[in-house]
């Protein structure tokens, strides 16, 4: 589990990576995404949650497709008081497809392909590939961060008992 943003590769190789790197006690940036009905979604949307964000390259890529069906198993026993969001620059109509297919319902999927802002404020942002890298933060209630996983090797899935025992302490 990475801490930083400072080395994350893609088979090893470096990626450039852009945005500040977000520590654990910091406020959760904000940041508006679009949702699969193309409506806006802000930190407001989820005001009084704890709030899981996963930001992941793309779903239709065979570890970001694992990892989104593991949170929403996951989702679906945690409290009604959590929320997993999964973002990435998919289209919104992509995510559609792919949870309808999929048999997804308990995680939010969310895009950046409109607002192009949530990658530099997360520090995922991937200018060279225009796509996000993969890390899961977990905010508290109050949208302070309790947990950063900013996951080095863009093919490894993310520490998920780490991210899931910082949700069970938010609870």
């Amino acid at each position: 589990m990475a801490k930083n943003n400072e080395k994350i590769t893609m088979k090893g190789n470096p990626l450039k990576v852009e945005g500040r790197c977000l520590e654990e006690g910091s406020q959760l940036p904000a940041f508006t995404l679009t949702g699969v009905d193309m409506a806006d979604v802000t930190n407001a949307t989820f005001a009084g949650k704890v709030l899981v964000v996963v930001s992941i390259p793309s779903i239709d890529t065979p570890v970001c497709a694992i990892e989104t069906k593991k949170f929403n198993q996951e989702a679906s026993a945690l409290s009604d008081k959590v929320v997993v969001a999964v973002v990435s620059r998919d289209l919104p109509f992509a995510f559609k497809r792919w949870c309808g297919a999929e048999g997804v319902s308990k995680v939010v999927t969310l895009s950046d392909f409109k607002h192009h802002s949530f990658g530099k404020q997360f520090g995922v942002e991937l200018p060279d590939l225009g796509l996000l890298a993969r890390a899961v933060f977990v905010a508290d209630t109050s949208g302070k961060i309790t947990h950063v996983d900013y996951v080095s090797e863009i093919a490894d899935e993310p520490d998920y008992a780490a991210a899931l025992s910082a949700v069970k302490a938010c609870v």
